[in-house]
């Protein structure tokens, strides 16, 4: 699917399916897009988000996992920090994963640039160490039913602190918080795209797609 290259958006109530961006600048982008169209929604568009024209024209955006520190460099580079900045502080529902969760906290350690700043957590970076420590765990996901979902850790970060309007949606067995919500905002510390569950991306359209509908009755 062709991602959408106009910078002005139609109203939500005129389009008849959400378009939710990918932040492509760098990192596992192509999984997402694979598990949004696997993900078992309908009303959705998964489309690659790499230019002003592309944030401006989508309902939703993930921010994937890969280097935070390489991902905060070319939003800078690419003109994207503020505009993304704006778009969020206006409502644009916005999902981080691993690195992408990094770069919507608040506060984040040892990060060389600023984040987006969008969210009220606390983030550890590398928590759990290097590499070669990357884990699976199964994990129980506040309102999500079904089985336990299958999580994979990747040089991943743990969200130690979290606000008074953030929503804790699940722990590891040692009470480090991997998941939270705050409002049209999700966080997640480890890579939902990478296992053939795609209830995390299934929860994110669902924002999405709520998050579209409350705007159109705000302009009727």
């Amino acid at each position: 699917m062709t991602p959408a290259t106009s910078g002005s958006r139609a109203p939500a109530s005129d389009r008849e399916r959400a378009l939710i961006g990918v932040l492509a600048l760098q990192g596992d982008f192509a999984e997402h897009i694979a598990s949004l169209r696997a993900c078992g929604v309908e009303g959705i568009e998964a489309v690659e988000v790499r230019t002003l024209e592309q944030l401006a024209a989508v309902d939703g955006l993930i921010i994937p996992g890969g280097e935070s520190t390489t991902i905060a460099r070319l939003l800078i580079a690419f003109g994207l920090m503020e505009p993304l900045r704006d778009r969020i502080r206006a409502g644009l529902p916005a999902w981080g994963t691993c690195a992408g969760a990094i770069m919507l906290a608040n506060e984040v350690t040892n990060l060389d640039r600023p984040p987006i700043a969008a969210m009220d957590i606390t983030v550890e970076r590398n928590a759990f160490g290097r590499q070669i420590d990357s884990f699976e765990a199964d994990l129980d996901i506040a309102g999500m039913e079904g089985p336990p979902l299958r999580a994979v850790f990747i040089r991943a970060p743990v969200i130690t602190r979290a606000g008074a309007g953030v929503e804790v949606l699940s722990r590891i067995e040692d009470g480090r918080i991997v998941a939270a919500r705050q409002g049209r905002l999700l966080a997640t510390s480890f890579h939902p795209e990478l296992t053939a569950d795609h209830r995390m991306h299934a929860l994110f359209a669902r924002m999405v797609l709520g998050a579209m509908a409350s705007s159109a009755v705000g302009t009727t």
